[in-house]
């Protein structure tokens, strides 16, 4: 069986959603196939899973904190197989929200299948023959990855996308990988009252460029929980009971540990492996991800485009659903290509405390001339009556005219601030424009006009408008 299409996008997930319903603006022969599990990354095993258990986390931790507040109450007990209950029925309810809105699209304008290129244009669907496509967005979304040595650790070594199948929480496990995945779910089942070893390579800690802001947050994490970003793990070895693990600890000794289960939090890899594309004349990276302008998301200047984590350029949701959008819009009126509006980017990991980036970041803005200005949470008022007085907030602005550039921060409801700046930032606001705006008392949000203010401090311009 043989079906001509306009515009064929491969992949249900938040991107090719997007990138469908921007296609029909333009043409009514458009198909969406999918070849997995309907419900998006965010809400099967992404964002929503992971913030019901963070949720249960914090809730935890709110009882165990209440004595410092003079608020008696007894230690909590923590009933694993009740969190994991919950956090799967919610999730459940999320995908079934988005499920409900993918069988709300036409049966035809569907094919269950996976899609393999034989061609530029043709593609074979498993069960449903060839479509053949004038253009074609690929929106196949991302898995985990971890590096091979990992694999011989069977059935005790975890991805995130299984925990969130626990019926139960173990009494201890390893996480390798302290970025925002990592950070995320260890620190919380941590507070559920699991043991928490995390490893890392290289100094980092979640997406943080800054060193500054990155030594902040490392020191508010190990105070937690044992983290070491830059460790030196020996060996690991699955028994019949667990992991063994051969590290070297805080100090240089070395060291072993036992622990139920290993999750790899070390990434995730482009899903366009099984997808045929050494049968195209489409150009290729070194890792086979079609080379693509981060623009208009056109893979070289052909007919198709690569749109959400498929691209591994902002793998975050609504940078999905926007870059699903812009390449919808340009499968659906190629030849005509035009960029997309894009938003300033914006990153939240929601740990306690919170890491937030915004704008340009400090590794990016490296080599200019900047000015920075920053506050620390030790003291600032809202936070201390909160106990939550612990981060760094830095912002980087252009000194020739004083425009707010972008920030990295470690800090209490980090998430708030952060939209605040992403929208300043978007606005093209400078400094001086940013401390004019209202700032009530007492907030979190003092903290920032702290920074801003250190800042104008450094900008002629916002020190006389200042005056």
């Amino acid at each position: 069986m043989k079906r001509e299409v306009d515009v064929a996008v491969i992949g249900a997930g938040s991107a090719g959603l997007a990138a469908y319903r921007a296609a029909k603006a333009h043409t009514n022969s458009v198909v969406l196939i999918e070849g997995g599990a309907h419900g998006t990354t965010c809400a099967r095993v992404g964002c929503m899973p992971s913030k019901l258990l963070i949720a249960a986390a914090e809730i935890a931790h709110a009882v165990q904190e209440a004595p410092a507040f003079g608020v008696i109450a007894a230690p909590p007990r923590i009933d694993g197989r009740a969190v994991m209950d919950r956090v799967r029925r919610e999730r459940d309810r999320f995908t079934g929200f988005v499920i409900d809105g993918v069988n709300a699209i036409p049966p035809a304008d569907r094919i269950d299948g996976r899609a393999e290129f034989l061609d530029d244009h043709r593609l074979r669907v498993r069960g449903h023959g060839e479509v053949v496509a004038k253009r074609i967005v690929i929106a196949t979304g991302s898995s985990p990855a971890y590096p091979a040595p990992f694999a011989k650790l069977g059935d005790r070594l975890l991805v995130n996308d299984d925990i969130f199948d626990w019926r139960d929480l173990p009494g201890s496990v390893a996480v390798f990988g302290p970025g925002v995945i990592g950070l995320e779910l260890g620190q919380a089942l941590h507070r559920l009252g699991v043991e928490v070893l995390m490893f890392g390579l290289g100094g980092m800690v979640g997406p943080l460029t800054d060193p500054a802001v990155r030594e902040t947050a490392k020191r508010a994490f190990a105070g937690q929980f044992h983290l070491d970003p830059d460790a030196r793990v020996h060996g690991m070895e699955a028994v019949a009971d667990g992991v063994v693990i051969d590290y070297d600890d805080a100090d240089g000794v070395r060291a072993r540990a036992h622990v139920d289960y290993v999750i790899a939090a070390t990434g995730r890899r482009p899903n366009v492996g099984t997808l045929g594309l050494e049968h195209t004349s489409l150009p290729l990276d070194a890792g086979g991800v079609p080379v693509f302008d981060p623009l208009t998301l056109q893979v070289g200047s052909s007919h198709v485009f690569i749109a959400g984590d498929a691209n591994n350029d902002r793998p975050l949701l609504h940078e999905a659903a926007d870059e699903g959008r812009i390449a919808g819009n340009n499968a659906g009126r190629f030849p005509r290509v035009s960029p997309g509006k894009r938003r300033s980017p914006i990153a939240v990991v929601f740990s306690d405390p919170q890491i937030a980036m915004v704008g340009t970041t400090y590794a990016e803005l490296a080599g200019r001339n900047v000015v920075t200005g920053e506050v620390s949470f030790n003291d600032q008022g809202r936070s201390r009556v909160m106990r939550k007085n612990e981060g760094l907030l830095r912002l980087y602005a252009n000194p020739a005219d004083g425009r707010f550039l972008g920030a990295e921060m470690v800090g209490p409801r980090a998430e708030h601030l952060a939209h605040l700046l992403a929208w300043a930032h978007q606005s093209g606001s400078t400094v001086a424009d940013m401390l004019a705006m209202p700032f009530y008392h007492p907030v979190i949000e003092e903290g920032l006009r702290t920074a801003l203010r250190d800042a104008c401090r450094q900008l002629a311009d916002c020190r006389l408008r200042a005056a």
